[in-house]
């Protein structure tokens, strides 16, 4: 069951816009967990493989925003470098993550970084108009106890 399924069966005028926080805390650590999630929500890609004018044939909720989990490739096997490049360009990280906080107690959850879709090779790529963000836990291995 994907997104567009999901969002056949919601009733008129729902909108699925989480917060950061709700994405990092209700779905990215439910995700790593390993804990139960409600079927459909955000669906499992290979990033690398899709360009980003695909993305809304495989999944969609709404007409501008689709949330995705997708694993995080490295660019060499014993290396810490993210690998980011599809068949016909690449997503470059733009300026600084942006740290997610509880908003309760301003507890940091998670990082926000932003990324801008280049089409060709780097250092010669053409910025096109497809941004994302990445979210990641700020501590993997330890429950975002501040989530709840």
């Amino acid at each position: 069951m994907g997104l567009r399924d999901v969002g056949a069966s919601l009733p008129p005028g729902f909108r699925f816009y989480p917060s950061d926080e709700e994405l990092v805390c209700h779905y990215l650590y439910k995700k790593i967990a390993n804990e139960p999630l409600l079927k459909g929500t955000l669906v499992d890609i290979d990033l690398h493989t899709c360009e980003p004018w695909q993305l809304p044939e495989v999944a969609k909720l709404n007409s501008s925003e689709w949330y995705f989990f997708n694993f995080r490739d490295r660019k060499y096997a014993t290396g810490y470098r993210t690998n980011r490049a599809t068949a016909s360009g690449y997503w470059k990280a733009t300026g600084k993550d942006r740290m997610v906080h509880n908003p309760r107690t301003r507890a940091i959850v998670g990082m926000r970084k932003t990324l801008v879709f280049y089409q060709n090779r780097a250092p010669h790529g053409i910025k096109t108009g497809w941004i994302m963000h990445e979210f990641r836990l700020e501590n993997p291995h330890t429950p975002p106890k501040v989530c709840s």
